[in-house]
């Protein structure tokens, strides 16, 4: 039996937060290396509140950012799918590892994320990314901390209000 999702607006804006994180502009020189925000966004979610556990979720995230960024319509729909049932295949075991391991795990689901977008840009014969493109799951490693901390008072703050 599956409990109702509701989207809290903590995790809405979190979301929003991220799609705008995703869409500033940064320098050519480390634009390359720009973390995946609502990559970062839905795992948490996933984890901590078990509330994103539907893949259609991840699925219309991924559109509407394919749709803004201006990428493949259904790339970044393909990895957050992806991304969201890895995360929620291994929820039980993930939210209970050290951080550092944790971090660790999401910079594998980061790594996967790549291979992914990586096999969408081979069957699209498109120009292969250089090597500076594969240090943004390593910015991943080194913000999910930070991420984690904000987004966890987010939802502390969050229950405070209810109650």
């Amino acid at each position: 039996m599956t409990r109702p999702t509701t989207v809290s607006k903590g995790m809405l804006v979190s979301l929003l937060a991220a799609v705008a994180l995703t869409l500033m502009p940064l320098p050519d020189e480390i634009s390359p290396a720009r973390p995946y925000w609502v990559a970062l966004v839905l795992i948490y979610w996933n984890l901590e509140a078990g509330r994103l556990r539907h893949l259609g979720q991840a699925f219309v995230l991924g559109v509407l950012l394919d749709l803004l960024t201006g990428t493949l319509l259904g790339q970044h729909a393909l990895s957050l799918i992806v991304i969201s049932y890895l995360t929620e295949r291994f929820r039980n075991r993930l939210r209970f590892f050290p951080p550092w391991q944790q971090a660790a795990a999401v910079m594998a689901l980061l790594f996967n994320d790549r291979i992914v977008q990586l096999w969408v840009i081979g069957l699209t014969d498109d120009a292969w990314p250089t090597w500076t493109w594969w240090l943004a799951p390593l910015v991943g490693l080194l913000l999910w901390p930070w991420v984690f901390l904000l987004l966890d008072r987010l939802r502390q703050f969050e229950r405070l209000q209810k109650s």
